[in-house]
């Protein structure tokens, strides 16, 4: 099972495609910089992707619905 679920994420986003485009590039920016929200032992994901996921459900990423 993925973790974070996609269903619940959804629920805050309301598009997939929103999803992605948020996810992706909080992933180039974890890569690029280094910089992580959370501390690196409190990520259950290993990869940036997974990480930024996780950012996104425990709303530590500001989503504009505008």
């Amino acid at each position: 099972m993925i973790y974070p679920s996609i269903d619940k994420i959804l629920n805050t986003v309301g598009s997939k495609y929103i999803l992605v485009h948020i996810a992706s590039t909080r992933s180039k920016q974890m890569h690029d910089t280094n910089h992580y929200q959370m501390k690196e032992s409190d990520y259950v994901s290993k990869r940036e992707i997974g990480r930024a996921l996780e950012e996104i459900e425990k709303g530590l990423i500001k989503i504009n619905k505008d």
